[in-house]
């Protein structure tokens, strides 16, 4: 039978142990396996450490609903691996700032920051907005830092204070400011750049603060929509991936996975973003011209040299194309065309409440007026939504050949693979009276729309008063919905061409219950090259010989070893010597005893 026999021992006591028993007393037969299994435990730590778990395989799969719970939960900012950035919004009505926050990168230059928006102890956003816009000091630029100096407090308040100096602030101004004149942006700007490093230790410098184009601004809100449904991940096998070109030369196709467009209508303008997979062929040099002001070429990636984060995005905005806006030029050409008609007719039809113009984008006998410059017309609903599309058409501004809405250029889009996303008017247009948000059906859509125009006002009225349509629902939606209605649908079908069976379209108003901004797809952007700072330590670390890492991982554990094998010789010699103090006493017992018997067999 093989024996085992641990030589560390004291040279005065030995046992053997044997594979199948152990041969010494039970105390020591313990002491013995606690000394193996801690040797074991040992050995493996120096073996996970020497080799490491390792990153995870790119590719490999993730909790995607476990990573979107982790992000509403509260940030943890004693964690000292957490980097921040702050983002601050200038838009035309006020100025909001954003906090968000990322852990290190994992070290694989394909995969993106895992960037979130930090989180108070409530749970909630850190988000704050101060009114009016930035753009209302443009007599006044020396107070640009002063007005947003709450904002920049209020950000550096929840950002850790050994944290300032390496948080990336950026101060981005959109809509209001793209109005003034260069020379007050370029004033507005200077203040900002000189007073805001005097009174915050951010990482800050006159390239952060900056104008933003419509079109950059398109493109950050589609970056951010992307990114929170995870469509710059790698793709699993379920995913819908596309086959890239992007612009390099010599660059061979690549399969990734497939981004979604989005569609966003508010009350005055209509914007959409889509990724272009493949290399557009122009008809003309004009056509090159108009295609180049609307299409954007990114790499989101960290290293110029890798494409898979190439992106070639359409991004444009129709100026008037909102919901209330459309309204606004529908009724003013309303009113234009019945003035018009009434110098020549004795009909007067529209000019008084007797005689109301008949509008099929109004629900059936819904009386309304329009007002411009002392002239009244009135108006008595017709609920004919068929009508009420080819009335609203034309102010698509539909051009032969760029079917596209304001004859804008519009580049292709494959609709046997892509998928959309649409926003406000079109979330609103489907769910707040129709309940149909969600995944969008042009023949239920259709009907629904058709029946709402047919349905009296009176009846309309009654609904909203037993709260049949959402929360969100007034008496405004009501008035307008059967000609929005029709509005987003042209929009959707004539100006972009959308067909009519067209399944890959959602309208929503959050995504996994949260209010993505622009901001989010802005930080991103900006933040892109961060990771190599990260990859270069691992680099550094990776070109150290394998033998020194190895030599030290050794030597330390080798160390702990020997100490745990002196504690445990150290206390089996105490053990031993315990045992030999009490042969010893057992001895003289039975000495003792034997000298009692003789002496007691002596006595007469």
């Amino acid at each position: 039978m093989a024996r085992i026999t641990f030589s560390c021992l004291p040279a005065s006591w030995y046992c053997s142990v044997s594979l199948l028993s152990l041969g010494c007393a039970p105390r020591q037969r313990l002491l013995l396996l606690l000394f193996i299994t801690s040797a074991l435990l040992l050995l493996g730590t120096y073996q996970r450490q020497l080799w490491g778990a390792g990153p995870r395989r790119p590719g490999a799969p993730v909790n995607k609903y476990l990573s979107i719970a982790e992000s509403m939960e509260v940030t943890n900012v004693l964690d000292p691996a957490l980097n921040y950035g702050i983002v601050v919004d200038c838009g035309s009505s006020g100025s909001r700032v954003f906090v968000y926050y990322w852990p290190p990168h994992n070290g694989n230059p394909h995969t993106l920051l895992d960037i979130r928006q930090m989180r108070d102890r409530d749970r909630k956003p850190v988000v704050k907005k101060i009114k009016p816009g930035i753009s209302t000091l443009a007599n006044t630029p020396t107070q640009a830092s002063d007005y947003l100096h709450p904002l920049l407090s209020f950000a550096a308040a929840h950002v850790p204070r050994n944290k300032h100096k390496e948080t990336p602030l950026y101060i981005l101004c959109t809509a209001g400011m793209r109005l003034l004149p260069e020379s007050q942006q370029v004033d507005i700007l200077e203040d900002l750049v000189t007073d805001v490093p005097l009174e915050f230790d951010f990482l800050f410098s006159s390239s952060h603060a900056e104008v933003i184009s419509g079109k950059q601004e398109g493109v950050y809100a589609w970056i951010g929509i992307n990114f929170v449904l995870g469509r710059f991940d790698h793709a699993d096998e379920e995913d819908a991936t596309v086959e890239v070109t992007t612009g390099s030369q010599n660059q061979h196709p690549i399969s990734r996975r497939r981004t979604v467009g989005i569609m966003d209508m508010g009350g005055a303008s209509l914007q959409i973003a889509y990724e272009v997979p493949s290399a557009i062929t122009f008809t003309s040099p004009q056509e090159e011209e108009a295609g180049k002001s609307v299409l954007a070429e990114f790499n989101l990636g960290c290293d110029v040299e890798h494409t898979q984060h190439v992106y070639r995005v359409y991004v444009t905005t129709f100026l008037g194309f909102g919901g209330n806006m459309a309204r606004q030029r529908y009724d003013d050409q309303l009113l234009n065309n019945t003035l018009s008609k009434n110098r020549f007719l004795t009909t007067q039809a529209g000019l008084s409440e007797d005689k109301p113009h008949l509008d099929p984008c109004l629900p059936i006998s819904l009386s309304d007026s329009i007002t411009r410059d002392n002239h009244t017309v009135y108006l008595r609903g017709l609920g004919d939504w068929s009508r009420c599309r080819e009335a609203v058409r034309p102010f698509l501004g539909l051009h032969n050949g760029t079917m596209s809405p304001g004859g804008v250029y519009q580049a292709p889009i494959n609709f046997s693979n892509s998928e959309f996303y649409g926003f406000s008017e079109f979330f609103y247009c489907t769910e707040d009276v129709l309940r149909l948000g969600g995944q969008y059906d042009s023949h239920k859509y259709s009907r629904a729309a058709k029946d709402y125009c047919l349905t009296k006002w009176s009846i309309l009225k009654q609904r909203l008063d037993n709260k049949l349509f959402s929360q969100q629902a007034d008496i405004s939606r009501l008035k307008y919905q059967c000609f929005k209605s029709a509005w987003m649908y042209e929009v959707l079908h004539s100006g972009f061409r959308f067909p009519a069976d067209y399944q890959n379209l959602k309208t929503a108003q959050l995504v996994y219950d949260k209010e993505v901004q622009w901001t989010l797809g802005a930080i991103l952007f900006k933040t892109r090259f961060l990771p190599l700072r990260d990859l270069q330590q691992e680099t550094l670390r990776q070109n150290h010989p394998s033998w020194l890492r190895s030599s030290f991982v050794y030597n330390h554990h080798l160390f702990s070893l020997c100490i745990l094998v002196v504690v445990l010789a150290i206390l089996l010699y105490i053990l031993r010597l315990r045992r030999i103090h009490q042969r010893e006493q057992r001895q003289a017992d039975a000495l003792n005893l034997l000298w009692v018997e003789e002496g007691e067999a002596l006595l007469p």
